[in-house]
């Protein structure tokens, strides 16, 4: 943990050591779930791919990012995009010491800024990985998936039940609205899926299949590039 080091410390290991980078955002999840919900989902997938590996550095949380989309709901704080992306992209240029640096994102809406900050760092021969959770059948926004994670994680901060359900329809279905309107328009609850019947269990198995997939996509990437 970066934070509760000293450099001497990492002086000796941080050439052989990728940075991980945990990103999410400060946005609202329906009536159910805290604001921290996807910062607190990044954290949780980085501590455990660390605990696992020796060669994994991890740096304090960026809890703010390009969440324009949820700004009708009070409490959402957004950088935007511009910013996010300068952010980013100034981070990895001051972690030259690793051996390269992942950015491990629980927040879709900052894939395109994240996608921008790693391309230019490549340009610059900077290693950076950029590594998103993927839940085959999952929903997107606050709805079973990440209702069991955070029942998993934090359950003392997922609201009683009964659960209100959202816009379940695909992602891919809604994107057009969403980036013409926001999220409000489309779901008012703010909710994009359905949160009943998810679990702790359900959450557990999730985080599990999420560890291992980071595990793999860090160890090909550092295979790719020896």
């Amino acid at each position: 943990m970066l934070d509760d080091a000293v450099w001497p410390e990492l002086a000796e290991r941080a050439a052989t050591s990728v940075l991980v980078v945990p990103l999410g955002s400060t946005e609202q999840h329906g009536p159910h779930l805290p604001f921290g919900t996807d910062t607190g989902i990044a954290v949780a997938l980085v501590e455990r791919v660390a605990a696992r590996r020796d060669d994994v550095v991890v740096a304090p949380a960026l809890a703010y990012g390009s969440s324009g989309e949820h700004a009708a709901f009070p409490g959402t704080l957004s950088i935007g995009a511009a910013a996010l992306e300068l952010v980013v992209l100034e981070l990895v240029r001051s972690a030259d010491a690793f051996a390269g640096v992942v950015l491990v994102s629980g927040h879709g809406g900052n894939a395109a800024p994240l996608a921008a900050a790693s391309a230019t760092a490549a340009s610059e021969g900077r290693e950076v990985l950029v590594w998103f959770p993927r839940i085959a059948g999952g929903d997107a926004h606050a709805g079973r998936t990440e209702t069991s994670m955070m029942l998993a994680l934090r359950p003392g901060a997922v609201r009683p039940q009964p659960w209100e359900t959202g816009d379940a329809r695909p992602l891919a279905e809604l994107m057009p609205a969403l980036v013409q309107a926001g999220v409000a328009a489309v779901a008012p609850n703010g909710i994009l899926g359905d949160p009943r019947g998810a679990s702790a269990d359900e959450g557990r198995a999730i985080i599990e299949q999420l560890v291992d997939d980071l595990d793999r996509a860090i160890e090909t990437w550092k295979g790719a590039r020896r």
